[in-house]
């Protein structure tokens, strides 16, 4: 499923990154930055509630297809930047990550494996 059908499916606005057609081939949601580069993998969408930028620079570094920010939480202009400069979607979601989660889940995309 490609970020912006995911966006759509789940009323999420995407914000930042020119990947609106990169596909999400599996999703993962957790806020401790260290595990997340430990199980992180390609073209993964992260559900996280952490809005500073170091979540633009882990889901550069694993190439993920986009950042989920849940629950109606804003990101400062400066973290949108830095993500449309690193062609890193971020999307914005006033559903909860476990509501996203079950979209996912529903439409097929499996959890991530390392």
């Amino acid at each position: 499923m490609k970020v912006s059908e995911f966006a759509a499916l789940c009323g999420a606005k995407i914000v930042a990154g020119e990947g609106a057609d990169r596909e999400i081939k599996s999703g993962y949601t957790c806020d401790l930055l260290s595990h997340v580069m430990g199980k992180g993998v390609m073209d993964m969408a992260w559900i996280t509630v952490q809005t500073h930028m170091n979540v633009v620079a882990v889901a550069s570094l694993l190439d993920f297809s986009c950042v989920i920010i849940p629950e109606g939480i804003t990101v400062d202009d400066t973290i949108i930047e830095k993500a449309n400069e690193e062609e890193i979607a971020i999307l914005l979601s006033d559903k909860n990550a476990y509501e996203l989660v079950s979209v996912m889940n529903e439409n097929g995309i499996p959890a991530a494996k390392k």
